[in-house]
């Protein structure tokens, strides 16, 4: 059982930032995540996005927002559980909850904040009927550890930033590599674009469009692909197929908890963003209210005022006065005057 004081469902930039807030309050948090890295929609579809609208930041790209939001809360030590979906949720007798992922992973805490974006994404899957045989058997809709494909070849589908930026990387890893999209432009961004252009040029990556992968072959392993181009069938050998059709955004099982839900959304309060649950609050894309607006920066301000709501909960008896983070130095609970880590400066009497 895994214990803390603010579990979060969802590691995207709201719930990494979220980190940073509550550990200006000294309190502990953990984040639960169905996709095998932190950065949510940033890190898996876009990474080489320009965001616009993050203050101080005239431009920055979503990969890079990411490694920022995890460096900004590295201090705190922030524990995660990656790769698995948040299932079920149970309310304990001391008002605390226990929540358990798909892979039976148990999380506890008094405080429960949903920052899941969209809702749990699952991969876009190709419509071939064999695919379900040979996933984890060839066929991977994400890219976990890039050593796998060393001096393999692979079949990547798509045509967007994931599947293009893969396919450069692994360039220089797999001893093939073939790209395979279904129209003849390309949806990622401009750079990558013309890098793939580049290693096609330099026979480093085989590019093939307007083209789809419509079968697979092989026994216990992917052993070969059947490509349709133009109405005709090529059997392309290969020992991996990883379609990056991208992410379907769904509520899944967060949608049974007894929430109140509004068109696939949280509703919330304005006041801390709290659910209807008391302890269970919802920040970032995943909640709905009047006036609500689906932007990264909104995302940080509905954070900072849960952090705010919680630590209240957590401590009904103490006070705190907020503080610049100009200022240096942190006052304990107890009173006594101690070192911040880094820039922390909040002042808890």
């Amino acid at each position: 059982m895994i214990h803390t004081d603010i579990l979060i469902i969802g590691a995207g930039p709201t719930g990494l930032f979220t980190v940073f807030e509550a550990g200006l309050l000294k309190l502990k948090c953990h984040l639960i995540d169905a996709l095998p890295q932190p950065g949510g929609q940033c890190s898996e579809l876009y990474p080489k996005k320009p965001i616009y609208d993050i203050p101080g930041l005239p431009e920055i790209l979503a990969g890079d927002l990411t490694k920022n939001l995890l460096e900004q809360g590295k201090q705190f030590q922030p524990g995660f559980t990656l790769g698995e979906r948040a299932e079920t949720i149970e309310k304990q007798v001391d008002g605390s909850f226990v929540v358990t992922t798909n892979k039976g992973t148990q999380h506890q805490a008094p405080i429960v904040a949903i920052a899941g974006g969209l809702g749990s994404f699952e991969p876009r899957k190709p419509l071939i009927d064999t695919i379900g045989n040979f996933e984890d058997k060839g066929v991977a809709y994400f890219i976990k550890n890039p050593e796998r494909y060393r001096n393999k070849r692979v079949v990547i589908s798509g045509g967007g930033d994931s599947a293009l930026d893969w396919s450069i990387f692994l360039a220089d890893i797999a001893s093939e590599v073939t790209l395979i999209h279904r129209r003849n432009e390309f949806r990622g961004a401009l750079d990558s674009v013309e890098r793939v252009q580049e290693l096609k040029l330099l026979g480093k990556i085989n590019v093939i469009t307007p083209a789809e992968v419509t079968a697979i072959h092989g026994d216990n392993h992917v052993e070969a692909v059947t490509v349709t181009k133009d109405n005709q069938q090529t059997l392309l050998e290969t020992d991996y197929f990883i379609p990056l059709f991208g992410l379907s955004p769904k509520l899944g099982p967060i949608g049974n908890w007894g929430l109140d839900i509004e068109k696939n959304a949280i509703k919330v309060n304005t006041l801390d963003y709290q659910t209807n649950i008391p302890g269970i609050y919802a920040i970032g894309d995943v909640n709905t209210y009047e006036g609500k607006l689906k932007l990264i920066l909104c995302g940080f301000h509905e954070a900072t005022l849960m952090c705010q709501s919680a630590y209240k909960r957590l401590h009904p008896n103490k006070k705190f006065v907020l503080k610049y983070t100009t200022v240096s130095g942190i006052n304990g609970f107890d009173g006594s005057k101690k070192e911040a880590p880094k820039a922390v400066v909040k002042a808890i009497v």
